[in-house]
């Protein structure tokens, strides 16, 4: 309806970009505080009744007891087992794609790491991979990666460990080849459609959602335990980032390049392959970056289904608390992922960077492969044909003197240390942990369902509300209540303290650019290390319990948490940094009243991406004494009438990262609107 005025309105000045109308501040700052109310509100409640209904109806279930639902999982392993080679959907479907994987990985294990029944030794011996892996990292990177991988191959022999890295190796490149067979097409399709893309993303959240740990129980109920369910299980784990950022590629390919290519008369085949994919190249090699790290985190996880190779080692040590063999594997297992992720990086920037050089050397390029390809060749030769090229010299002291000096710092951290590690601890654990987890365990379970149904739509809204009561309901029916609300404890605990991180370096790296480029490569290598690797350090300073695995998740999500917060403040426009600057604002008032308030969405998303990790962390920390869910987990692979509440505790698991996951992404959305 228009509304006709005797003369037009004076004309105003135009507000500055990014300034609240007067009418809006009110209300907008009205919301944030009515909402933070309720949440208070909430929590005032929760404590209230705590305190009067505190340890009724608290679901708890001994470690050794089973409900229904467990038995009746029990009962389903037994018979897939009994009907494994009957059944025709295992007869001519899940057992054929085993065969397919074990053959891809024994044939990779016969080529470079275990003997084959008509050799003792691999078909390519250690000197023959080594010149392989030089060569290549060469070929797709520059001199200096090569030296690296070459350097970092021969690391591995010289701790004696070269058969498990290999073995580790195999399986990696194993999953990793299935993995982008079926990555990269759907990717390609994804960038394409915008159907298929919204039809994907939901799938593509919910297995970037789930820990590691959650893959491997209903795969070894389909494939059995060994490395053909570790592959698959790593190749559904690792897939997903290559889809993304292929189809993410694909879109962002410029307009108007593919509107020339149509206009010359280009088929809808040709403008793929000769403009979108060649456009999207950089793009996806860091994909297939991510999906290598994925991989080799996974490889390493899947020991506890029998996968051979570095993640065995440290399985093993973890267990018999042996600090100094768990740590000379987890620096093999951190040198190969340093190695992996520099050639694939490097290929990744390789073209664009001689396109930069200046170097005379370059037009020598395509000669000096040949030769070196013929290097190769001969190192291969060498090393199937005799002995001393076939089998790394040395047994291993290099290894042995890591594993020496390990046990001999951890000796010493003990007893030097530990004053100041058990304050640590028993500050964290009294102070934070255990009046958490006791409100959380304690409390009937419905009345904590409720609070976190309240939590999900204040914070999400109501959309969040119903994931979490369905969630609610599901953990409930798991029969693993009491265990959840312990993981979940531990998490929230865990996560409380990697913002306090984050914040703190996120705001000095995004306020200093120096700061930022002395932090950021130790933040990048830091997310680049398996989770396997975080539990030994931190075993060593503060032995086997629930806090190890706090630390060590603490440490493996703050890094992430830090990079995107730091982005965040450094993307505050700096007119209005410098207006507060100019209105008199000190650096804490500049700090905490614009640039952290203006950069909400990044502390949510970085509350998101640091929840999804600790997650993950934690669970594995029940390798180490944090016992709840991962500990379920674990047990159902090494007992088997605890299998069927191993299978539950990873649904757990999966239910815990989505309720999180769900309620984070719709508070970040929240933040941004």
């Amino acid at each position: 309806m228009t509304v006709a005025m005797e003369k037009p309105p004076t004309p105003e000045a135009p507000e500055p970009a990014g300034a609240v109308p007067e009418a809006a501040a009110p209300v907008a700052a009205v919301r944030r505080i009515s909402r933070r109310l309720v949440v208070g509100a909430i929590l005032v409640v929760w404590l209230v009744l705590f305190a009067v209904l505190r340890g009724t109806n608290t679901l708890t279930l001994a470690a050794a007891d089973l409900t229904g639902l467990h038995e009746w999982l029990n009962d389903v392993n037994d018979s897939i087992g009994a009907n494994r080679n009957s059944n025709p959907l295992f007869l001519y479907f899940f057992n054929e794609i085993r065969l397919v994987i074990d053959n891809l990985v024994t044939f990779l294990q016969h080529l470079i790491s275990q003997p084959s029944d008509t050799r003792p030794l691999p078909q390519i011996g250690w000197l023959g991979v080594v010149g392989i892996a030089g060569f290549v990292s060469w070929a797709v990177g520059n001199w200096r990666v090569a030296l690296l991988t070459v350097a970092g191959f021969t690391f591995f022999g010289l701790q004696g460990l070269w058969q498990e890295s290999m073995d580790t190796l195999a399986l990696t490149l194993s999953a990793v080849l299935v993995a982008l067979l079926f990555a990269i097409p759907l990717g390609v399709w994804a960038g394409l459609s915008d159907r298929v893309n919204k039809v994907m993303t939901p799938f593509l959240d919910f297995m970037q959602t789930m820990p590691t740990f959650v893959y491997l129980a209903p795969l070894t109920l389909i494939f059995l335990i060994g490395g053909a369910s570790a592959t698959i299980a790593t190749v559904i784990y690792a897939a997903p980032p290559t889809i993304r950022i292929t189809a993410h590629a694909i879109r962002n390919v410029s307009k108007t390049t593919v509107e020339a290519a149509d206009s010359l008369g280009a088929t809808r085949r040709q403008s793929l392959l000769k403009v979108l994919l060649p456009m999207s190249k950089r793009t996806v090699v860091m994909g297939v970056n991510q999906t290598i790290m994925a991989a080799l985190a996974m490889v390493t996880i899947a020991a506890l289904i029998n996968a051979p190779g570095l993640g065995v080692i440290v399985l093993q040590a973890l267990q018999s608390l042996d600090v100094g063999t768990a740590f000379n594997a987890g620096l093999a297992i951190v040198v190969m992922a340093i190695v992996l992720d520099r050639v694939t990086t490097a290929a990744a920037t390789r073209e664009e960077n001689a396109r930069r050089s200046k170097n005379r050397l370059l037009k020598w390029r395509r000669p000096l492969l040949g030769a070196g390809a013929a290097v190769t060749a001969v190192l291969i030769y060498l090393s199937h044909t005799y002995l001393w090229a076939a089998d790394f010299p040395g047994d291993g002291t290099v290894g042995s003197h890591i594993a020496s000096a390990a046990d001999s710092a951890t000796n010493w951290a003990q007893d030097s240390l530990s004053g100041v590690t058990n304050a640590i601890r028993d500050v964290i654990t009294n102070g934070l942990l255990n009046p958490f987890q006791t409100l959380v365990t304690d409390s009937p379970w419905w009345l904590v369902g409720a609070v976190l149904v309240a939590l999900g739509v204040v914070l999400g809204g109501w959309k969040s509300g119903v994931t979490t009561a369905v969630c609610v309901g599901l953990l409930v029916g798991t029969g693993l209540w009491s265990d959840a609300m312990t993981t979940l404890a531990s998490t929230l605990v865990a996560t409380v303290l990697v913002m306090v991180l984050g914040i703190v370096f996120g705001v000095w790296m995004g306020r200093s650019m120096m700061v930022d480029r002395l932090i950021r490569p130790t933040l990048d290598a830091a997310q680049v290390m398996p989770p396997f690797v975080y539990l030994v350090p931190f075993l060593a300073l503060f032995g086997p319990t629930r806090f190890t695995a706090i630390v060590a998740a603490i440490v493996y999500g703050a890094p992430v948490a830090m990079k995107i917060i730091a982005d965040g403040i450094r993307a505050v426009p700096e007119t209005t940094v410098e207006a507060a600057t100019s209105a008199g604002c000190n650096t804490w008032q500049i700090i905490t009243k614009v640039q952290l308030p203006m950069s909400r969405s990044a502390l949510t998303l970085a509350t998101n991406q640091g929840l999804i990790y600790v997650l993950s962390m934690v669970v594995v920390g029940g390798l180490v004494g944090a016992g709840a869910l991962g500990y379920d987990v674990v047990a159902g692979f090494s007992r088997g009438e605890l299998y069927g509440k191993g299978l539950a505790a990873g649904l757990a698991i999966v239910l815990l990262g989505v309720m999180f996951d769900r309620i984070t992404q719709a508070a970040a959305r929240r933040a941004t609107a």
